[in-house]
């Protein structure tokens, strides 16, 4: 475990697991470096594994200022964090909005990415949906200020996305709800205001999608309904990606099924390091359904 420095002064709090290709994990809003334990006891076997605190989450730094929170920083930090411990290249893997990050980080550092896992994105990205995403994430943040993330964090561990985790391991979601309440009121207020409410929409990315040819693999519970549409899209639109839906399954996937979640992983990562994870044929995006069209 270690402490590296962002090029805004920031510090984020980082450990490392095991030896190998280097895996760096990406934490959801709900989640922390903890979060990505089941992942990292699996793949620290055979993989160099890196999780760290987003700014904001400590024992990370929280800034005071929202503008210290935003898309472009959350992609910076990943690369800060590889810079500093000396990774040239990694398969990146990112959740919710980490998912987002993780997607951004590929776009705009393609050389620097094995593979990206872009697992759970999609909140508010839909057409039509922008504004009321908006609208809650701002109420959101005054919430956890007003109400502390002792309270919110129980009650947003409940929501639609997450009861599917309560039903199937008590256990499991109540650890994932009480670090959840652990987590910095100012930081989540903050990142909910200035990461949440303001990253831009994916359908605006849809033209860059395009030219990313970074082996990618979309990972979408079917039950986490906010996020299926932008999967298809992001599908459709990245050459190389290939699309994953998890069966009776929300939004906290990889702590809710970690076998599946991590043997899904295990096997695109090995397609990836074999160099057969291709890019999509485009035979197969012919608008005809019985015979290819000439």
């Amino acid at each position: 475990m270690t402490y590296i420095t962002t090029d805004d002064g920031v510090q984020l709090y980082v450990e490392e697991s095991g030896e190998g290709t280097p895996i760096i994990f990406v934490h959801e809003f709900a989640g922390d470096h903890r979060s990505w334990e089941p992942q990292v006891r699996y793949f620290s076997r055979r993989y160099r594994c890196v999780t760290f605190a987003a700014r904001g989450y400590t024992p990370s730094d929280v800034p005071n200022d929202v503008s210290s929170y935003s898309q472009d920083r959350a992609r910076k930090d990943i690369l800060a964090v590889m810079d500093a411990v000396g990774i040239d290249a990694a398969h990146v893997v990112g959740l919710s909005m980490g998912g987002f990050a993780t997607l951004h980080f590929g776009l705009h550092y393609p050389d620097r990415a094995l593979s990206l896992v872009v697992a759970g994105c999609g909140y508010g990205a839909e057409p039509g949906m922008r504004e009321q995403f908006q609208s809650e994430a701002e109420a959101m943040a005054d919430r956890i200020l007003n109400l502390g993330m002792e309270v919110v964090g129980a009650q947003y561990a409940e929501g639609p996305t997450r009861v599917q985790f309560e039903n199937k391991d008590l256990r499991g979601w109540t650890e994932f709800r009480d670090q959840l309440q652990e987590h910095s009121t100012e930081g989540s207020s903050l990142t909910m205001r200035g990461y949440q409410a303001r990253r831009p929409s994916l359908y605006e990315l849809g033209d860059a999608m395009t030219t990313l040819t970074v082996p990618t693999l979309i990972v979408n519970g079917d039950e986490d309904e906010p996020c299926l549409e932008v999967g298809l899209f992001m599908k459709r639109q990245i050459p190389a990606a290939g699309l994953l839906v998890m069966p009776k399954t929300g939004h906290t996937m990889n702590l809710e099924e970690p076998a599946a979640f991590n043997a899904s992983l295990d096997e695109f990562f090995h397609q990836v390091e074999a160099g057969r994870w291709d890019l999509r044929d485009p035979r197969s995006q012919s608008k005809a359904i019985l015979e290819q069209k000439s």
